[in-house]
């Protein structure tokens, strides 16, 4: 099944001169009110253009952050508004709410190829509670609907959710659209052999998407935190570093599932070891000689070098999680050299948001500009990837 199936693009909604509600994803991070990483905002930017060069009347609506209910000092969306002017170069009209007659005004007032920004949904506890009858006062405001922002479409929100059922003219925009498609390919039917990472701190945010990806996947290879728990389910002394000591028994079944479906698990052999997480230099060691009192921080080159081996004959690569805590310099060499070995494969590779994201940026744009696709949503893409039917994605089909 195409992933896309009854979801219609915005190239093909009607949106001349029309009120169009346009859900984008601008929860940004602020520090003093300043924004410091705007991708969020540049990634809507093609879906704003297009709607603006069409002439319809665009209404752009966002949440940010976790305000209490009520407006939240620090968490109005005006520094987005103002980010907006600048990468647009034109007026973004803001109201001081997201529902009511300031609004109402406003987009009343709005002519085709103008845009307003509506304030931070969120300033109402109904938006988190899909409640209907604030998704009413939002639609009131609007003629056609259409969803970018793919980082909430796993949420049943008002805006995400109950909104689009009220509205006839609705679909996606274009970075929606590159999402479903990118990570429908690794649901639908992946080119084989299918090699997938998985990295991070823990296994138990993981266990559905590792349950998921164990039906698919030739290859599975585990990194980062997590791979402690992995390693010492398998008898190997990882001295002080990180175990869900918990979730060992559940390491033991995912290993004995996979080499029942014949999937190759590839484990760090050797690790970079350090006495801190703070420590600015570490040593490589073989996983069964880490030290006493010493934590595996992140893998080892003989561990890159089996992963790239994996990825030179791979057709699809998922990747999510660092290897690492790729933040500190001493232990990002086997996040880059995976991320570097990534994308010298001739494999569709797709980067599954969130700390990943992060990750192969980090790396160097010269890396991250030639992966074939990194997700904008950690939650989503990993719900995607499960095979679960994700609310906000399939209210717009039909």
């Amino acid at each position: 099944m195409n992933a896309l199936q009854g979801i219609r693009s915005i190239r093909d909604l009607p949106i001349e001169n029309k009120r169009l509600f346009i859900r984008v994803d601008f929860n940004v991070p602020l520090e003093d009110g300043k924004i410091t990483d705007d991708s969020r905002i540049r990634e809507a930017l093609p879906t704003i253009k297009h709607a603006l060069e069409r002439n319809a009347r665009v209404i752009v609506a966002s949440h940010l952050g976790r305000p209490k209910p009520g407006k939240t000092a620090g968490l109005s969306l005006e520094p987005c508004g103002v980010r907006l002017v600048e990468l647009l170069d034109c007026e973004v009209f803001m109201p001081e709410d997201c529902v009511g007659d300031a609004p109402k005004k406003v987009i009343h007032d709005l002519r085709g190829g103008q845009l307003c920004l509506l304030e931070n949904l969120r300033f109402h506890p109904e938006e988190e509670k899909d409640d209907e009858v604030f998704a009413q006062e939002l639609a009131e405001l609007c003629e056609v609907y259409v969803d970018d922002a793919f980082g909430c479409v796993h949420r049943a929100h008002a805006s995400v959710h109950a909104l689009p059922k009220l509205i006839r003219d609705k679909g996606c925009g274009f970075l929606l659209e590159k999402e479903i498609a990118a990570l429908g390919k690794l649901v639908t039917g992946p080119d084989q052999p299918y090699v997938a990472v998985l990295g991070g701190a823990k296994v138990s945010d993981k266990i559905a998407v590792v349950e998921a990806l164990l039906t698919q996947v030739s290859t599975l290879v585990i990194g980062g935190a997590m791979a402690n728990t992995f390693l010492a389910a398998t008898g190997v002394n990882v001295q002080a570093s990180r175990v869900e000591t918990d979730k060992l028994a559940l390491a033991r079944t995912i290993l004995e599932k996979a080499q029942a479906r014949g999937v190759d698990v590839v484990l760090p052999t050797d690790v970079v070891q350090a006495s801190a997480l703070e420590a600015t230099s570490g040593t490589i060691v073989d996983v069964g000689a880490i030290g006493a009192s010493m934590m595996a921080l992140d893998i080892g080159p003989k561990t890159v070098a089996a992963i790239a081996k994996r990825f030179a004959s791979a057709k699809t690569i998922f990747w999510n999680g660092p290897m690492g805590l790729f933040e500190r310099p001493a232990f990002a060499e086997g996040t880059f050299g995976v991320a570097k070995a990534m994308v010298e494969s001739k494999a569709f590779t797709v980067i599954g948001g969130g700390d990943s994201a992060a990750a192969v940026h980090a790396a160097g744009e010269a890396i991250a500009s030639k992966v074939g696709h990194i997700s904008t949503g950690g939650g989503a893409s990993l719900e995607l990837i499960e095979g679960k039917k994700l609310p906000g994605i399939e209210v717009l089909r039909g």
